[in-house]
């Protein structure tokens, strides 16, 4: 057992009682009223036009880059970042586009517009901007590069509910974002994903890709473009769909946890002021771009001269504080053996990617954190 695990339990009493009293008086679970509830609460709660529910956040990564395939064309490159989940890369791959990876900056632990633009070429659809453990990566130099460019924009903002850039909420500047809502994300729908657009035509499709590619599931204007005398209404497949759909219950658990969702993140805001404030900077690295941060993890990166990692490990182990090496996702994901058999690409060096895969780890940030618990730990951390 851990002191200071991940996550705490965030599934509270009075949600198991809504979900209960919900499961004792109806008769449908799958995908029906509440998801297109908990879809319109979502949007209004990001400031987009439309979100459509699915299974996970990987989920919505595997349709974003299907929906390039649709708007772009079957084959060409897509601009990765090195950290962030593996997920944003295996969609890539898998709906048969290649990975590009350019490295990130230290500060936002995201990819930069400077390393993007050294990466487009003709064959370029789209570029994968990580929002990495709830720090804002988008700025308007990337958003104009991609608009110039002709790309499509895709926002993973699975680790940054909340994370703001201008004012303005992050998953809410792409032509395309992606949520989730696993157990230990800024909230949760046990499992289960969003992903947000404001284009109605990526609505469309998000909606049909989400149920096995069926017109019936889009607008009637969908359903009469794709529509045959010698097809089936019913089991009219526009697209090669999946089925990723999320439940009723799941919505039902997402309705109530978004009601504490601004009071958990500015929590976990004031628990990243605490922790920055208390590390000793000679040891590790602090000078991250907290501005619009919503950080769901506590970044722990030693500086590179620092060969104490070993001696941290120990202490977090010994304090009972659960962690992650390589910070967001295992760190960079070019190192990963999965690669091994696809083709991709590197563009530059990934030495900012490779000193957080190799220097750096996170712990839990949670609501239910007190200040002189940080402070204390931060001690203990700074006479290592």
């Amino acid at each position: 057992m851990f002191n200071w695990p991940l996550i705490n339990d965030n599934i509270t009493q009075s949600d198991k009682e809504v979900i209960a009293d919900f499961v004792l008086n109806t008769n449908r679970f799958t995908n029906g009223p509440k998801v297109k509830q908990f879809e319109k609460a979502w949007s209004d709660w990001l400031g987009v036009k439309y979100s459509v529910m699915v299974g996970s956040g990987a989920a919505s990564n595997y349709i974003t880059t299907s929906i390039v395939r649709e708007l772009k064309g079957q084959t060409g490159e897509i601009i990765v970042p090195p950290i962030g989940w593996v997920s944003d890369i295996s969609s890539v791959i898998n709906t048969g586009f290649t990975p590009v990876f350019v490295d990130v900056d230290l500060k936002s632990m995201a990819i930069t517009s400077h390393n993007i633009e050294k990466a487009i070429n003709q064959n370029t659809k789209a570029i994968v901007l990580v929002h990495a453990l709830g720090f804002n990566g988008i700025n308007d130099h990337l958003i104009n590069l991609a608009r110039k460019h002709d790309l499509l924009l895709i926002e993973d903002c699975c680790e940054s509910h909340g994370a703001t850039y201008k004012g303005q909420k992050v998953g809410s500047y792409g032509d395309m974002s992606c949520f989730s809502f696993y157990f230990g994300h800024h909230m949760t729908t046990i499992e289960g994903g969003m992903l947000c657009t404001n284009s109605e035509e990526i609505y469309q499709l998000a909606r049909m890709f989400r149920s096995h590619g069926m017109t019936r599931e889009a607008s009637q204007e969908t359903h009469d473009k794709y529509a045959k005398p010698d097809v089936n209404p019913l089991f009219t497949f526009a697209v090669p769909g999946y089925n990723m759909r999320s439940g009723e219950i799941n919505a039902v658990l997402g309705l109530e946890q978004i009601k504490r969702l601004d009071f958990n993140i500015q929590k976990r805001q004031d628990n990243l002021k605490v922790w920055l404030t208390n590390l000793d900077d000679s040891m590790y690295y602090t000078g991250y771009d907290v501005d619009g941060s919503s950080n769901y993890a506590l970044p722990l990166i030693l500086h590179r001269d620092n060969n104490k990692m070993q001696k941290v490990c120990e202490l977090l182990e010994k304090e009972k504080v659960e962690y992650r090496l390589g910070t967001a996702g295992g760190g960079n994901q070019a190192r990963q053996p999965y690669l091994e058999k696809y083709e991709y690409r590197i563009v530059g060096s990934l030495n900012t990617s490779d000193y957080i895969h190799d220097f750096g780890l996170y712990i839990g940030n949670h609501p239910e954190l007190s200040e002189q618990q940080i402070i204390d730990l931060c001690k203990r951390l700074n006479n290592v």
